[in-house]
């Protein structure tokens, strides 16, 4: 077989990427999406895109994301390959230096329909062959206007706190039994410090406001969470929901759940995503409770 050349793309050839066929059942391309570099108005630079060429045909190709301000990318978010093309794909993993969170999009129900499963675990096989390795499926939310308006619970009071210190403090008190993958593998990795210096990274990250983020109280005066009505690139989030370890039992996460929705359309929002991690089914619970359809799943590797 022909050598491959791995290489990043160019503004001038920017244009290859568009050359390998994508059928789009899983993947970005599943939901509409485009790859488009910043000099064609859209969020990908061609020195954080990568193509595997053989006899000059695109035969695999990774893009890679960031924010414009970003040094480095957030996440991987194409990767796919032509047929019988699976080991090009996992060498270009290998060869390009940039690394990131990759998150495999798929529509709700994607094991049911024998085409998108064969097209999703080709991918996930070849990352995995890449150097990744799985760490959870997620549940993607889309909350709009035609969901309703969750009534609020009226139980806890919300105040801002301005004090770094002290929302890291809060963090510290939600760490413990998180069910968030996430998060267990900060703490995993450098422990309970990790986990809240990599939450407090992502929250700051988001480009809304810091004085959106609000903790919550009973009206008695014990301290419940935290929750954080945010922007992320895309627009609206649900930012982070937390609740410290002595107060879980009671569905307060609901609670904050309801009081950050109502505090982005307040804020003018008429969509907000969200999202959680399958195995976490309380909050799936609460999710579902307060509205929110599921409109994809993730797959994520590290």
């Amino acid at each position: 077989m022909t050598e491959l050349v791995i290489r990043a793309l160019t503004e001038s050839d920017a244009h290859l990427f568009h050359t390998l066929h994508d059928p789009a059942l899983v993947g970005r391309g599943r939901f509409g999406h485009t790859y488009r570099t910043y000099a064609e108005g859209g969020d990908f630079r061609p020195d954080w895109t990568w193509v595997a060429l053989r006899d000059g045909r695109v035969v695999a190709r990774a893009a890679w994301w960031g924010a414009p301000d970003d040094a480095k990318p957030i996440a991987l978010d194409w990767f796919d390959f032509a047929d019988g093309e699976a080991d090009a794909a996992a060498e270009l993993l290998r060869t390009a230096p940039l690394r990131a969170e990759y998150s495999l999009l798929v529509a709700p129900g994607w094991r049911e329909r024998p085409a998108e499963r064969a097209a999703a675990r080709a991918r996930i096989d070849a990352a995995i062959a890449g150097g990744m390795e799985p760490l959870v499926e997620r549940y993607r939310y889309e909350w709009t206007p035609e969901c309703g308006l969750p009534e609020r619970p009226g139980r806890l009071e919300f105040r801002p706190e301005p004090d770094d210190a002290v929302i890291a403090d809060v963090l510290r008190r939600i760490m413990p039994g998180t069910l968030d993958a996430h998060d267990r593998r900060a703490i995993d990795q450098g422990g309970v410090e990790a986990g809240v210096r990599e939450l407090m990274d992502f929250l700051s990250w988001c480009p809304s406001p810091r004085e959106w983020w609000r903790l919550a109280w009973t009206p008695g005066g014990e301290l419940v969470g935290i929750q954080v009505p945010a922007h992320n690139p895309s627009g609206p989030c649900v930012g982070y929901i937390g609740v410290v370890e002595e107060q879980r039992g009671h569905g307060y996460a609901y609670d904050l759940l309801v009081e950050c929705t109502h505090d982005l359309v307040e804020r003018g929002a008429t969509r907000i995503a969200a999202a959680t991690d399958q195995h976490n089914l309380p909050m799936a619970a609460h999710f579902a409770k307060a509205g929110y359809p599921i409109t994809q799943e993730r797959i994520e590797l590290v």
